[in-house]
């Protein structure tokens, strides 16, 4: 039996998941929710939508899919709004697919209560909630994780995660991406907000967003982050984007201790002369995975991303396909897209926890919070707050 889905949020990053949500097999009715009714027009007139959409499945806010009775909702909202409407919609009897970051705000503390009211939230209303962090999809780490069941690694000694993502990016320059952002309605709302905590002389920076450095490691060792020392790189240009923004650090750089006994090391970089590279390493006392090979005692074997990665099932690859501009299926931050649609909405239908649950997710969010927070105290040790490892356990 299938499920109604609606998708909140069709800007860039939403649309670019629309059709694949649309077109999953499991997927029997699909609703179109956005502040602009233009972009919910876009597809409510695509002959491929037909079948699943109809007019009546169109919302202008928030407030109004949640009182629908649809199933479920894929967040594409403004990353400050991700936690705040996840719940909204948990407590409407909503399963919540988030995109990425859980939330993002500038007070630390305020993003660590947000996790814990998303697992408070989940376990009392027994709502899924799934974030949609790329990293967990990508080749690299499927193939990771497949090597790690099998023992492959032996005992983890040693894991890195890197996001080097500069301001200033040929392939996504994050002042377009703010321009655009803060274009919006939401977007004019939250400058208020933004310059509230200013006022407030609360400094933000990278590891408030270390979801793509973290996912990789944590979910292949699946362990957890106890403790935790960081430093930060301070702007020195006087650059506008950091200033207004309100960034302590342009850069942060981490090192865990790990609920497995390993060491972890964590970078963020939003100033760095690099074309850009999210990408992660994980050693082990038999086995070892950096740069797409896996390496051992013997030597080393380059692997492509079709060995790494494991084939969606059959038909929902030609579901997929069906509406592909290209006909590629694994596109879309490492070939990770529809591997998230897919994990969320089987999970929905299934009525299981999906693989990134909401405390997998405030796990992969927490150890980033705290690491900002000791680059602040000049790399004080602190610990991390950890919510339990769900029913999974």
């Amino acid at each position: 039996m299938g499920i109604s889905l609606g998708i909140v949020g069709l800007g860039s990053f939403g649309s670019s998941f629309a059709d694949l949500f649309m077109s999953h097999p499991l997927v029997d009715r699909i609703a179109l929710c956005d502040r602009e009714p233009e972009r919910i027009a876009r597809f409510a007139t695509d002959e491929r939508w037909q079948a699943k959409f109809h007019p009546r499945d169109a919302y202008a806010s928030l407030d109004e899919i949640c009182a629908s009775d649809i199933d479920a909702l894929a967040l594409f909202t403004q990353p400050w709004l991700h936690a705040p409407q996840a719940v909204q919609a948990m407590e409407a009897g909503k399963h919540v697919y988030s995109a990425v970051p859980i939330v993002m705000l500038p007070d630390g503390d305020e993003i660590l209560d947000w996790c814990a009211r998303l697992v408070e939230t989940v376990e009392r209303t027994g709502q899924n909630y799934m974030l949609g962090e790329t990293t967990f999809y990508r080749s690299e780490a499927i193939y990771c994780r497949r090597r790690a069941a099998e023992g492959a690694f032996g005992d983890f000694v040693y894991s890195e995660g890197e996001y080097l993502h500069d301001v200033d990016s040929v392939g996504s320059n994050l002042r377009q991406v703010q321009a655009h952002r803060l274009a919006s309605q939401a977007g004019q709302e939250w400058l208020t907000a933004r310059d509230a905590y200013k006022d407030k002389g609360i400094l933000t920076g990278p590891m408030h967003y270390p979801t793509h450095s973290t996912g990789g490691p944590m979910s292949v060792m699946n362990a957890h982050a106890r403790k935790v020392c960081a430093w930060g790189y301070q702007n020195r240009t006087g650059d506008s984007f950091f200033e207004e923004n309100g960034y302590g650090f342009s850069n942060e750089t981490a090192l865990f201790y790990m609920s497995n006994g390993s060491t972890m090391r964590i970078c963020e970089l939003r100033e760095i002369g690099h074309r850009g590279r999210e990408i992660f390493r994980v050693y082990g006392t038999q086995g070892s995975f950096e740069n797409d090979h896996w390496c051992n005692k013997e030597g080393s074997t380059h692997l492509t991303a079709e060995q790494m990665r494991e084939p969606l099932p059959p038909e929902i690859e030609e579901a997929f396909r069906s509406v592909s501009r290209t006909s590629e299926v694994y596109g879309g931050h490492g070939g990770s897209h529809p591997y998230l649609v897919h994990e969320f909405v089987e999970a929905v239908a299934q009525e299981r926890q999906p693989a990134i649950d909401v405390w997998t997710a405030v796990r992969f969010m927490a150890a980033g919070v705290i690491a900002h927070k000791s680059a602040m105290k000049d790399g004080e040790i602190m610990s991390i707050p950890d919510w339990g490892d769900g029913p999974k356990a």
